[in-house]
């Protein structure tokens, strides 16, 4: 099994790299094959709305960035898992640019574009925030699962870890054995 984590996070060292990292590791313990992209560490530009994706068959987006290289590893992978920072009450933006970059390789029932291809990959999305009130933005994270389930994945979980504004993730005891664990449910599970 192939898992690869999505950090999006302008912070490369930070609460959510590290959960993502323990869930990978989790992951990893159970004999599945890992790895984790660093949106610090790549250059990825917003979607240009040109459509170039879906015309003239598969040609696929146009934008020649670090993206490419994430739609390759994105096609093999078993479980994608999508950590992001809470920014005003949503997904950073780095989640935002990846969320609509996936456009050009999928064409859920909904789209013009609809060819029959469902992807059906498994998703894991982790949600990080300051606020200590892990409820406090269920209504984002409800319409983001939502919107993952639109575009055909199997959204397993929405995992939402709260008050890092008083305490930092890797300082945390409760949370090594946590995130392990579901790292370890996403191969067994």
């Amino acid at each position: 099994m192939k898992i690869m984590g999505i950090i999006a996070s302008p912070r490369k060292v930070g609460n959510t790299a590290w959960v993502v990292n323990k869930i990978l590791e989790g992951a990893k313990e159970q004999g599945a094959s890992t790895q984790s992209w660093s949106f610090s560490d790549l250059d990825i530009k917003p979607c240009s709305g040109c459509l170039c994706c879906h015309s003239d068959g598969d040609r696929g987006c146009i934008i020649n960035d670090d993206m490419q290289e994430l739609y390759g590893a994105i096609e093999q992978a078993d479980v994608l898992i999508l950590g992001s920072p809470v920014y005003m009450g949503q997904m950073s933006a780095q989640a935002k640019i990846f969320t609509d970059r996936l456009f050009a390789q999928i064409s859920p029932r909904f789209s013009p574009h609809y060819k029959e291809k469902a992807r059906k990959q498994k998703l894991l999305l982790v949600f990080t925030q300051g606020n200590p009130d892990p409820g406090m933005f269920q209504v984002y994270f409800d319409y983001t699962k939502h919107i993952f389930q639109m575009l055909e994945f199997d959204v397993k979980d929405v995992v939402v870890v709260a008050g890092m504004r008083n305490e930092p993730a890797q300082e945390r005891k409760d949370l090594d054995t946590v995130m392990k664990d579901i790292g370890s449910s996403l191969v067994s599970g």
